[in-house]
């Protein structure tokens, strides 16, 4: 990645996250993440992040996390703002995650590696906007670890 503004997020999905795809087939999801913040009082604020994920994370997120599941988000934040019709201006802040995952810290989790659609390297690819055919079969032969 060429710009240093990545931003790691542990939190709780808000929200079933929501599959949606482009005219031209790409696959995007959203969904959202809140983290409580303690302060010195012992007083909790609630932080609320719209998380965006693309092509393959899309559809693998939208297959893999429910609402209140804990989530580790890693990505880059984008900003955008916009204008009402009635004439208020809005802006947002969204996260545009590179990587998600189940937290581990107090759940466990069986984790299907996805079949390869060659050439991606563990990059996301645009997969057509089809699911994945999943599979647990060891590519190397070997036992890991």
């Amino acid at each position: 990645m060429a710009f240093d503004n990545t931003v790691t997020i542990i939190g709780n999905v808000t929200r079933d996250p929501e599959l949606r795809f482009t005219p031209s087939g790409l696959p995007v999801c959203q969904f959202g993440v809140a983290w409580n913040q303690r302060n010195r009082d012992g007083e909790d604020t609630a932080h609320f992040f719209e998380v965006t994920c693309w092509q393959s994370l899309a559809e693998n997120v939208s297959e893999s996390i429910n609402k209140g599941t804990r989530v580790v988000v890693y990505g880059r934040l984008d900003w955008s703002s916009w204008e009402t019709e009635q004439g208020e201006k809005r802006n947002q802040v969204r996260l545009v995650a590179d990587e998600v995952s189940p937290s581990l810290r107090w759940a466990t989790t069986d984790v299907t590696r996805n079949e390869s659609k060659g050439g991606d390297f563990g990059q996301s690819g645009d997969s057509g906007g089809q699911t994945a055919t999943t599979t647990t079969v060891n590519p190397t032969d070997e036992e890991p670890f």
